[in-house]
């Protein structure tokens, strides 16, 4: 549930910064994850992502998942930015 939790928050921070293609963001903190209730296979997942602070070099994510409108798991998601040219240039 979080990593789907912190890929949706992923596709967020796609739409959300200018020219994403020549930025690579990657995971590198997860705080607060609760899971208040059970979740099973054939569950279906509600996620919600909120972007909380944005910045030129990381962000912090809000994710919330429900099953039948009951919240039943959540997470503060930090993700990282690095132009690709740089990781390029490092290889």
């Amino acid at each position: 549930v979080v990593e789907a939790l912190a890929q949706a928050g992923g596709i967020l921070l796609y739409h959300s910064v200018p020219n994403p293609e020549s930025v690579f963001v990657f995971l590198t903190t997860i705080n607060n994850a609760k899971f208040r209730k059970p979740i099973v296979p054939g569950d279906q997942l509600k996620l919600e992502v909120e972007i909380l602070k944005l910045k030129s070099k990381y962000s912090y994510i809000s994710g919330k998942a429900f099953v039948d409108g009951e919240l039943v798991a959540e997470a503060e998601i930090m993700a990282s930015f690095t132009n690709r040219e740089e990781l390029n240039e490092r290889e």
